[in-house]
């Protein structure tokens, strides 16, 4: 435990007039944390005027993030004789977060555990950790320190955040998915939810490892993947919606043309052949805006071999979808449902909100010729992300689109630590879009399907 850890839990255990740790030396330990916080208030003050200096005459871009951190510590060495040399490191990290990272979010982000990072308000900050949802002891100065941070994240990508636009998405330098919402609409202050990404990318090895799907399930998508098979990944928020979709991409080979767009660019793709666009939110004028449908629409001029849509949310479910109808087969996008079932309605409304009056008829009729298979995923109560069905898209009966369940999961029960437990069943029914991959040069084989 550091110093100033063991200052605060005295302060609370001890009376105000009581005597302080006798490593302080008879100092009282609230004047020493005033003396702290102090010394780091004024260093960050002079390191944004130095900065400012610097950029002034230099030029922004001549200001080094190592030029920042070693004027820290020579700032620190220079006023801190007060502070003990083992928390001076400490002071130097902390004052350096402040002006060029996410301050006190520093080290939750470079916590390899976490998955997501969750600030309601700049006294209380939750994690992700295993799958579970827990409290931490991190908090911000203010509501102030905390809207400084979001500023720093949002301007260095080019967005706003104010009263007049409240909400953005962004994305962190590590590609982690980064979304604000301030007062007036957060009531408890600013908000800030990060999903972190591995550095690393899943592969299809790490989802079987860690029993989100079975190695039949998984050769069945690849086969999938590479005789061009239009798929729609589904699930709640969390779900590992993303990341699968990631695997997935992987499987499409390197000589073809992959057009991808998203929000918030966080698709890792490999192949060299990879075209990323990203959608742009208005400027001050309330002009410049960019929408997923409008890049859908660009995409299908730039000749492209597959197009990935991180996720279909409104108006550009219907240019997807005459995209898949179109020539462009091995599609691949995601969408918030909780079911296939689910999924297939979803797409319905998304479709009508494109303005156009098109029938429900004529709209699920391209709903059943564009998709082939959904994949639906779920974050269960253990935590654990799985796979629960790949369902198949077969066509219509009557107004009605009907599914046929290829894999699912079945749950059996719980052990004695909570963990759900299952398998992964083939129903034993073939795709009927079988045929359409042997026609790409991929067959499936008989014991994928076998119960």
């Amino acid at each position: 435990m550091g110093l100033l850890e063991r200052i605060e839990k005295q302060k609370t255990s001890q009376p105000q007039n009581g005597p302080a740790e006798p490593g302080l030396q008879g100092r009282n330990a609230a004047t020493y944390v005033d003396e702290y916080f102090d010394l780091k208030n004024r260093i960050h003050t002079e390191i944004i005027e130095l900065i400012n200096q610097e950029s002034g005459t230099k030029g922004k871009a001549s200001v080094s993030e190592g030029y920042i951190f070693h004027s820290i510590e020579n700032l620190v060495e220079a006023q801190g004789a007060s502070i003990p040399r083992h928390e001076r490191a400490k002071l130097v990290r902390e004052i350096y977060n402040n002006v060029v990272g996410l301050g006190p979010l520093e080290p939750l982000l470079a916590e390899p555990g976490i998955t997501e990072i969750m600030v309601n308000g700049p006294f209380q900050v939750y994690v992700e950790r295993g799958g579970k949802i827990e409290l931490t002891s991190t908090v911000f100065k203010d509501e102030s320190h905390l809207m400084n941070v979001i500023n720093r994240v949002v301007s260095s990508v080019g967005r706003r955040i104010d009263e007049a636009s409240p909400m953005v998405d962004a994305r962190l330098s590590d590609g982690s998915r980064f979304n604000a919402i301030i007062p007036p609409l957060a009531l408890n202050g600013p908000t800030i939810t990060i999903r972190k990404f591995s550095k690393k990318p899943f592969t299809d090895s790490d989802l079987i490892r860690f029993g989100s799907v079975s190695p039949k399930i998984m050769s069945f998508l690849e086969a999938c993947v590479r005789g061009k098979a239009n798929i729609i990944v589904s699930g709640g928020t969390g779900s590992g919606k993303t990341t699968l979709l990631n695997v997935l991409s992987g499987y499409i080979p390197g000589n073809e043309r992959i057009i991808t767009i998203e929000d918030a660019a966080e698709l890792q793709l490999r192949q060299g052949h990879v075209v990323t666009l990203e959608s742009r939110p208005p400027n001050l004028e309330n002009a410049g805006e960019v929408t997923i449908r409008d890049l859908v629409r660009n995409a299908l001029r730039m000749r492209p071999d597959r197009i990935i849509v991180g996720e279909v949310r409104s108006s550009e479910t219907l240019d997807m979808l005459q995209a898949m109808n179109t020539g462009h087969d091995g599609s691949i996008t995601t969408a918030h449902a909780n079911s296939p079932r689910d999924v297939i309605s979803r797409l319905e409304t998304m479709v009508l909100m494109s303005g156009m009056d098109i029938p429900v008829k004529a709209i699920r009729e391209q709903i059943s010729s564009a998709i082939n298979l959904i994949v639906q995923q779920a974050r269960l109560r253990d935590g654990s992300r799985k796979v629960t069905s790949v369902t198949e898209v077969v066509g219509m009966e009557g107004d009605i689109v009907t599914l046929s369940d290829i894999f699912v999961f079945k749950h059996e029960g719980q052990d004695t630590t909570g963990k759900i437990r299952g398998s992964f069943i083939p129903t034993g029914i073939r795709p009927t879009f079988e045929e359409r991959l042997a026609d790409n040069g991929v067959y499936l084989k008989h014991e994928w399907f076998q119960p």
